[in-house]
């Protein structure tokens, strides 16, 4: 595939800056109100070239630049024109360019976009924003990376209302549209009234004049038999469902099939339509309904037989969120197939023919038995529990359909006790409406003793079908106990849905420390670890996120009773209104000592105590709630200090910051040591 430059003609110029929306620029004679920040690298404006950029001339690891403030209740479209160069294909730490969206009353930006390809020319990006009622502005992040020669430039930043998919091709850019390369058939830009155009059609739909553009394919050079040429949109970058339509005129002397698909990130084609008429002169209205819940491209296709073939012209792609077909229904929800088994069994549900199956069950704070994974304290369901074994025993949980023809991930969390052999203790099966089984697309291997591992699963079927949960029970004398928690699902391909759901004020601590950092004031310090840690009777056995991935503890045998670390955030900015943090603690030992979060307000010596735990809580990862304001910038501090003995090991995970109040409210925010009651299961 080539990128569109091939296809583009010289000039990028598109409409005079008078004329451009809040928050477009060409980069003529002014950044139009962007402005970087002094903290970092300089951005420089070149007038004569119409374009900024930033380069490694300057010593620095990042230069932003912002855009004023924007307001779009409308659906809108960020084309972005930019190119990475670099001397080095290689680097490890290659040069980056980011575009974030920072939303009024958040502290933290979400990430839409992010390339590192260098190129020789101009690239485009195509970027969805939905409709929202806060003010934002857009950020934009060039990373130098380590390659010795950098720049990064932006010729032009357009905002337009409307959709990325659609287009009317009488911008020199084809609104991000590229034509797959071909040695003999490919979309050309027809009309214009250019000289030497190899226009075919005396006029264009959207102006209906000679000087307007419009896509076409012609036959004249092909050379074998079902020679195909592909025009491919921009991906989407948000979830769309609606009416697709588009203007075409085809002139055939023998078949010609013109065809339109919708490709997903794994390479997956579906036809959603083609062409069924007679050819004539005139432009002809297409309509189809389209679904795009994940990134997906459409793929205007056409196979000529011969060189005598004819043409296909194509222009006015648009798009309506509304179905063209009187389609009724609600969308597939794909919440309403997970649980986290707090309240009930959700969508999920038993054939009580199986016998007793799958028992919800709860487990009171204590240091021998690990609660839920959701809380550490809350419900999550049990099987094949010693009560119920049997030889051959086998316990189903069935869940909700799904639709078929959609890509899913299946993402759950499942520990085991006491098997002696682990693989195949679990199961997950496709089961057909009817409850035929379809297919096994999971099985467990091996995994930590005890320790909430998590599984995800990318699948998609041509029919409706159910995921069932299948434990089983090999003999009387290897039988043990297999716990399922917070299963969810999301639509697109799990790597697909990791890029949409990431949370921007998350930090899981699977790459680095995000925005915290050590506070060095004594020997005391946090260090990111994965596994278990390195003493016994102290610690967690593995991280929340995942079971197999890194957390960050002080490990007690390198500190001294009383010892303190801290865990500093970055700077992050106030916002009015209540804040929501959530965490993960681990305190598991008869030593530990106490585990605090403090707010520490920006010119504001003070750090006020948001919420402290002392002593032994769990041998269960705890979940912290703690609810707070700050309408200045702000810096969030957690303080371990060293218990009594080694077996002081304190761990924390999965930090998650949210405008908004919290959704439920811990009673106390300042406790010690865990309940008497201790290995109590609660039906």
């Amino acid at each position: 595939a080539v990128t569109g430059a091939r296809f583009v003609l010289a000039a990028l110029r598109l409409v005079g800056a008078a004329l451009l929306s809040p928050g477009s620029c060409t980069f003529e004679d002014s950044a139009c109100g962007y402005q970087w920040d002094y903290a970092h690298l300089p951005w420089t404006l070149h007038g004569e070239g119409h374009y900024i950029s930033v380069d490694t001339s300057y010593e620095g690891e990042k230069a932003v630049l912002s855009s004023p403030d924007l307001y779009s209740e409308e659906w809108s479209c960020v084309r972005l024109i930019y190119q990475i160069a670099t001397t080095s294909d290689t680097s490890t730490d290659p040069a980056r360019l980011n575009l974030y969206l920072r939303q009024e009353g958040e502290s933290f930006d979400h990430l839409l976009w992010s390339a590192k390809e260098p190129s020789d020319s101009w690239l485009i990006a195509s970027l969805d924003l939905t409709n929202s009622t806060k003010k934002y502005k857009l950020v934009l992040e060039g990373e130098m990376g380590q390659d010795k020669s950098t720049s990064i430039a932006i010729f032009e930043i357009k905002i337009t209302s409307g959709y990325c998919i659609e287009c009317d091709f009488e911008e020199n850019h084809l609104c991000g549209y590229v034509n797959h390369w071909n040695p003999n058939v490919n979309w050309f830009v027809g009309g214009g009234n250019i000289r030497n155009s190899q226009s075919i059609l005396p006029k264009d739909h959207t102006l209906n004049s000679a000087l307007g553009h419009y896509m076409y394919v012609d036959s004249v050079y092909v050379k074998r038999f079902q020679e195909v040429a592909q025009l491919i949109s921009p991906k989407t970058m948000a979830p769309i469902s609606g009416c697709l339509s588009f203007y075409y005129q085809l002139k055939q002397e023998s078949s010609i099939v013109f065809t339109v698909y919708l490709r997903d990130m794994s390479g997956f084609y579906e036809e959603i339509w083609k062409t069924d008429r007679a050819p004539n002169a005139d432009w002809a209205l297409a309509e189809v309904d389209f679904n795009a819940p994940y990134p997906m491209e459409v793929i205007f296709e056409v196979a000529f037989n011969s060189a005598k073939g004819g043409y296909v012209a194509l222009d006015d792609i648009s798009f309506s969120p509304v179905y063209c077909s009187n389609r009724t229904g609600t969308p597939f929800n794909p919440a309403n197939a997970g649980c986290n088994f707090e309240e009930d069994l959700c969508n999920f549900y038993q054939d009580h023919k199986d016998g007793p199956g799958w028992s919800r069950v709860k487990v009171k704070r204590n240091v021998y038995r690990a609660g839920d994974h959701t809380t550490g304290f809350g419900y999550y369901l049990l099987a094949n529990t010693k009560f119920t074994s049997q030889p051959g025993y086998i316990g189903r949980l069935y869940g909700p359909t799904l639709p078929g023809n959609l890509q899913f991930c299946l993402r759950f969390y499942y520990a085991l006790y006491g098997f002696f052999q682990m693989s195949g203790t679990l199961a997950v099966y496709i089961f057909e409406e009817n409850h035929v089984v379809q297919e096994k697309i999971w099985s467990v291997l091996d995994s930590p003793k005890g320790v909430w591992t998590q599984a995800e699963i990318s699948f998609k079927k041509p029919m409706p079908c159910k995921v069932v949960f299948v434990s089983w029970c090999k003999s009387f004398w290897d039988c043990g106990l297999v716990a399922l928690d917070d299963v969810s699902l999301s639509l697109g391909n799990c790597q697909a849905a990791d890029l949409l759901l990431h949370s921007p004020g998350e930090c899981t601590f699977e790459k680095d420390e995000c925005v915290f950092t050590q506070k060095k004031r004594s020997r005391g310090s946090w260090h990111r670890k994965r596994g278990p840690t390195p003493t016994s009777y102290t610690g967690p056995k593995g991280d929340h996120t995942t079971g197999v991935g890194y957390y960050m503890y002080i490990e007690a045998s390198n500190m001294v009773y009383g010892q303190r670390a801290y865990l500093v955030s970055r700077s992050l900015r106030g916002t009015p209104g209540k804040q929501c943090l959530t965490f993960f603690y681990h305190m598991y030992g008869a030593g530990t000592g106490l585990l605090s979060v403090y707010l520490k307000k920006e010119g504001d010596g003070e750090e006020i105590p948001l919420w402290r735990r002392t002593g032994e809580q769990s041998i269960s990862w705890l979940r912290g709630l703690i609810e707070y304001e700050s309408d200045t910038n702000y810096q969030i501090i957690f303080e371990a200090i060293r218990g009594v003995s080694i077996r002081s090991d304190t761990a924390i995970d999965d930090i998650l910051f949210q405008a908004g109040p919290c959704l439920e409210v811990e009673e106390i925010q300042f406790s010690s040591g865990y309940p008497d009651s201790l290995n109590e299961i609660e039906n």
